[in-house]
């Protein structure tokens, strides 16, 4: 798996970049945000690489948030890699986090391939926990989600999970786990 490269940039475009890493040149696809955060020659950029039957094809992303975000993205049924950097390229993890807590399916549905189908199986997907976890600048969403689905496995509900994980300062699963089930026996 390539989960990161450094090297200087070739050619760049709004939604690809040619990145030249010691003569050997990948193409990678970014999202808006990354396009406009390019500045220098010589960058590093955090990958997702997805590998099909037909094709291996690198995501790339300047911010770890904006990575994870759309890994997280990946994981929701109907949801591939064309409509994840969608995502990313119409909106920042921040405002990303505050749609989903807010519930904004019409913002959802100005992701260009995004339509009320897809944007109400988001909302399912992620509803309840605030899809992903704001601490600092970074999004830890698979920790949270693996959480929840372990106290979801143990009969509690959706809501009373969401608020104990809010309230968790934990980064890990097991941690994660472990603070939230002590604000639940206080609930």
């Amino acid at each position: 798996m390539i989960i990161g490269l450094e090297g200087n940039i070739v050619y760049k475009e709004p939604s690809t970049l040619h990145l030249d890493v010691n003569g050997v040149i990948y193409e990678v696809f970014i999202s808006l945000h990354t396009y406009s955060a390019l500045s220098a020659d010589r960058v590093r950029v955090h990958t997702t690489h997805i590998i099909r039957e037909d094709a291996q094809q690198l995501y790339g992303f300047t911010q770890k948030g904006e990575k994870t975000l759309f890994d997280g993205m990946l994981k929701i049924n109907g949801i591939g890699p064309k409509a994840a950097l969608a995502i990313c390229s119409t909106f920042t993890p921040e405002q990303f986090a505050g749609i989903i807590t807010s519930k904004d399916v019409n913002a959802l549905k100005k992701v260009p391939g995004i339509g009320p189908k897809s944007a109400g199986r988001i909302m399912v997907e992620l509803a309840g926990f605030d899809a992903v976890l704001l601490q600092g600048d970074t999004i830890i969403s698979s920790a949270a989600s693996e959480a929840s689905m372990a106290l979801e496995s143990l009969g509690f509900k959706r809501e009373q999970i969401a608020k104990a994980l809010s309230a968790s300062s934990a980064t890990d699963t097991a941690s994660l786990v472990k603070e939230a089930l002590k604000q639940l026996q206080k609930l």
